[in-house]
């Protein structure tokens, strides 16, 4: 692979491990389609929920991962068995 197949990823310096009720999710926002961010969180077994639509900013991307938190509690984010979608 020549350095023009590469593609570097566009990390947001707002991801970030976020603990409730002693159980840790790394949240990770990055640089989707151009000018849109991408939110994904992933569980202490590597699971992975990512959202289907993007956001506009890395700020909104966050503001959703804590707004699901604080609503539907950090467990609705943690599957001990597989990859899930998030609306």
């Amino acid at each position: 692979m020549n350095n023009d197949d590469e593609y570097e990823v566009k990390v947001s310096p707002l991801s970030q491990s976020l603990t409730r009720d002693g159980k840790t999710v790394e949240v990770h926002i990055y640089e989707g389609d151009p000018g849109k961010w991408i939110l994904e969180v992933v569980d202490q077994y590597n699971n992975s929920t990512v959202w289907e639509d993007q956001f506009e900013s890395d700020q909104e991307a966050l503001a959703i991962a804590l707004e699901t938190i604080d609503e539907e509690g950090i467990g609705s984010l943690i599957d001990s068995s597989s990859e899930q979608k998030h609306p």
